[in-house]
């Protein structure tokens, strides 16, 4: 057996790259899971340092919003800021892109701010809109999903006959057509 002649392969230097990169995503994986497996709380793709962060570095990312706040949590001036920002958008970008003029079966209110629902809706419209517009965070699919996903079922929701803006037409607002009486709010503490 020692006689044996091993085969002349010819094996590209490629190869013996793709392998090595091979190997080292293995090894990264296998870090991962075990870090993972072991409870430690590290990002995936970050590798584990062993060190545990001070009490002072965290707590200010802790204060801070980690994802958009929905706008009917917020309380002044932070709901009046948000506001701002999404009448900005709303009017500077939905309404000359995508509102035709309102008629019977597509309303639309002039005050649409002055109705919650239609708050609420359109500022859930707006924060996907800021995440399906970045090529970075989605691709390039994005805005068709941005479409099909969220505009056109808001703009249904909204513009629709049994909508937020039923009782309104081109010359008169109506915001108590659609209000409730006074119920204590699920969703503000100290409201009774």
């Amino acid at each position: 057996m020692a006689d044996e002649e091993v085969p002349d392969f010819e094996v590209p230097v490629g190869m013996f790259e793709d392998l090595e990169d091979v190997k080292a995503q293995l090894a990264a994986l296998s870090a991962q899971v075990e870090a993972l497996t072991e409870g430690a709380d590290t990002d995936l793709g970050e590798a584990s340092t062993g060190e545990e962060p001070e009490a002072g570095e965290d707590s200010a990312e802790e204060d801070e919003w980690q994802y958009p706040p929905f706008i009917l949590l917020l309380d002044s001036p932070l709901y009046d800021d948000e506001l701002r920002a999404l009448i900005e958008w709303v009017e500077g970008v939905l309404v000359p892109g995508y509102l035709a003029e309102p008629s019977s079966d597509a309303r639309w209110c002039h005050l649409w701010w002055e109705h919650p629902p239609a708050v609420a809706r359109l500022h859930a419209l707006w924060l996907a809109w800021q995440e399906l517009t970045d090529p970075a965070a989605c691709g390039y699919t994005g805005p068709s999903v941005w479409h099909r996903d969220h505009l056109d079922p808001c703009l249904r929701e909204l513009r629709g006959s049994s909508g937020p803006f039923a009782g309104c037409t081109k010359g008169e607002h109506q915001i108590d057509h659609r209000l409730p009486g006074a119920v204590p709010s699920a969703w503000r503490q100290g409201d009774s």
